[in-house]
């Protein structure tokens, strides 16, 4: 029997707890996605976890400034932020205000709307590679910076919105070494997915980005 994913929104107190408590638990969590065009609402199984202040792989390591002020800000809402000139990632604040914690979400199963994410997905070659990566995820669902600072918690007519779905099961839940994150935070196991879901992204260790000459 397939259980029906709760419909509830999943409050503020679910978020204002530490990262690492947070990140594995929005596995198997419902995103939903409202657009001009439709909704879209998929089913997490990737995430990263980023502490603030104490990791440095977090954008907050370093201090408050204009581009992370809302990790800094009450938690369960959206950081959305653009990288290598190219990509929107979404992330989730979460922790007591202040502390900059997010948690990256990196992958999903598209349940609802994929008819409009293979509008924005063209290269994907099946619906399980929609959302396969934290890019490819905030493509899908056409987030970018307008989002940023969104409250994911309480209306699931919302821009964004995150419902209690089906939460998955201690022994599928792995972790492990954070996609592509250099120096002393590529220690951490702060990554956490869905065992054997074919939407996880690959593993990929931090390159060094070569300077132009």
């Amino acid at each position: 029997m397939i259980e029906t994913p709760d419909r509830t929104p999943l409050p503020r107190d679910f978020f204002d707890r530490p990262v690492l408590e947070v990140a594995p638990d929005l596995l198997g969590r419902t995103l939903v996605r409202n657009t001009d065009d439709g909704t879209i609402e998929l089913r997490l199984t990737e995430v990263e976890a980023y502490a603030g202040a104490i990791d440095p792989g977090s954008h907050a390591f370093r201090g408050r400034t204009a581009r992370n002020d809302v990790m800094f800000g009450p938690p369960g809402r959206a950081y959305v932020y653009f990288t290598y000139g190219m990509w929107h990632c979404l992330n989730l604040v979460c922790g007591p205000e202040g502390t900059a914690s997010g948690v990256l979400l990196r992958a999903g199963q598209v349940t609802v709307g994929a008819e409009l994410t293979r509008k924005r997905r063209l290269s994907a070659r099946h619906d399980r590679e929609l959302a396969k990566g934290p890019a490819r995820l905030a493509t899908a669902l056409s987030v970018d910076r307008a989002l940023n600072g969104t409250d994911v918690c309480g209306d699931p007519d919302a821009d964004l919105a995150i419902l209690a779905g089906t939460p998955v099961a201690d022994d599928l839940v792995r972790s492990g070494p954070r996609t592509g994150v250099g120096g002393d935070g590529a220690v951490h196991p702060w990554r956490f997915w869905i065992d054997g879901d074919p939407s996880v992204s690959p593993y990929r260790a931090h390159v060094p980005r070569r300077r132009r000459t």
